[in-house]
């Protein structure tokens, strides 16, 4: 049985990274089963996963779901005490998890125009906690209205999203900016905004 889980590992990890190299469709069945270590061509993929996109869902599955173990942000600076100091923590943790999750980035930018149901349930539902999650911090942690907290999320997210998504999706960084600047100058936009509220 381990040798089984170990070898389903090895075929997930060789997928995905082929898949967000060269797509789903650019990417063959021998081309996952030579990477994963498996003799091309003997179908040994089979014993694992029914289809293709069988195994396109199941790595999806469990990137997201090791995300969703991790991504409770209310419990990741709750007790600092100071709002720089749990923004900065926030910043640097959301950056370190999207470089982490740069395959999985890749892999959800070309595949959902094609097939938007990869997108159904795990990713909303990340995107909905993170979101939320940083709301309902700032309305405990900066008396704020839920409704301005919202909006405050929104922008502050969105804004740490997509240092990230930018190089990701279009190969291209729009500064040269150092992430200790970015992360710097988020924290005090953030602050001065949570102040003006």
């Amino acid at each position: 049985m381990a040798t089984a889980t170990l070898t389903r590992d090895r075929i997930l990890d060789a997928a995905m990274e082929l898949f967000s190299e060269n797509g789903f469709r650019g990417t063959s069945i021998t081309q996952i089963e030579t990477a994963a270590g498996l003799t091309p061509g003997a179908g040994g993929i089979y014993h694992h996963f029914r289809t293709k996109e069988s195994l396109l869902e199941a790595g999806l599955a469990r990137h997201l779901d090791r995300l969703l173990a991790l991504r409770d942000i209310t419990k990741l600076m709750a007790g600092l005490g100071d709002l720089r100091a749990e923004l900065m923590l926030m910043a640097r943790y959301v950056l370190s998890e999207m470089d982490n999750e740069q395959t999985l980035l890749r892999i959800l930018a070309t595949e959902s125009r094609s097939r938007p149901h990869v997108l159904d349930g795990g990713v909303e539902e990340l995107v909905r906690r993170s979101y939320s999650g940083f709301a309902g911090w700032l309305v405990d942690e900066a008396n704020l209205t839920r409704e301005r907290a919202e909006r405050i999320a929104v922008v502050g997210l969105g804004a740490l999203l997509s240092a990230r998504l930018i190089p990701t999706l279009f190969s291209v960084t729009p500064t040269d900016v150092s992430d200790e600047d970015f992360v710097k100058t988020w924290v005090e936009m953030m602050v001065r905004t949570i102040e003006e509220s």
